[in-house]
């Protein structure tokens, strides 16, 4: 069996590289992530998408970094996606250098605390890109009851 040569591992590394690169996840496949590890309650993975000093606007609440979310209410958000299936019904994204902007608007239904939830979503994303990787600095998310 043939050796390969250093010169085809390098090639090849700097293939993988590129891919991997290239596979990166855009904006909208963070907040996706995010929204993933709250369903699978992953509080690390959902944490690490969020830059240390985010502001998360919700209900008229602010929070204004990833640990006051994290020791607040990030387990209740897991809880609540645990027990809910949310759909997005129209999202946007922009793009501009190293901002992003995802507008999204969703349908959430399930349980709450013992009784049924069916909510309709709107929520705003900014997110920064960091090398090759997207971190959300700041969401506004509301809802209202459907009727």
């Amino acid at each position: 069996m043939k050796k390969p040569s250093l010169a085809g591992l390098l090639l090849t590394t700097a293939l993988f590289a590129a891919s991997a690169s290239s596979l990166a996840a855009s904006p909208k496949e963070t907040l996706a992530a995010f929204h993933d590890a709250l369903t699978s309650g992953d509080k690390t993975k959902a944490a690490s998408l969020l830059a240390p000093d985010i502001a998360i606007y919700e209900s008229g609440y602010v929070e204004r970094s990833r640990d006051e979310y994290a020791s607040h209410h990030l387990g209740g958000d897991i809880e609540f996606a645990k027990n809910s299936t949310r759909k997005v019904l129209k999202q946007t994204e922009r793009i501009d250098g190293k901002t992003a902007v995802v507008w999204e608007e969703s349908e959430t239904t399930g349980v709450s605390r013992g009784k049924p939830v069916h909510v309709f979503g709107t929520g705003t994303a900014v997110l920064e890109k960091n090398g090759d990787n997207w971190s959300i600095v700041h969401v506004h998310w509301s809802s209202r009851k459907a009727k």
